[in-house]
């Protein structure tokens, strides 16, 4: 894969504490032109959001953003990748 090469990957986020969403919020923003899509589905049954963020960007800007995410109180995050 080239260096400036993109992919496409979908970030899972699970959030289990609501005081880190502001800061989860910023940290997507910053990222905004990479994303693609995005969907949360609260979860009142546990207390827990489930977010999905499709990005298309760099493999490592998506794996230093997924472990920002994932360095937030509360909050975990996995990221699956295409092979194009």
């Amino acid at each position: 894969m080239e260096q400036n090469e993109t992919r496409v990957a979908v970030i899972a986020i699970i959030v289990e504490k609501q005081e880190s969403v502001s800061e989860l919020n910023s940290i997507l923003s910053e990222h905004r032109d990479q994303i693609i899509g995005r969907m949360g589905l609260p979860y009142h049954k546990k207390g827990i959001n489930c977010i999905t963020v499709v990005i298309d960007a760099d493999q490592d800007e998506i794996n230093s953003l997924c472990g920002r995410i994932g360095r937030l109180d509360g909050v975990s995050s996995k990221a699956a990748f295409s092979n194009v």
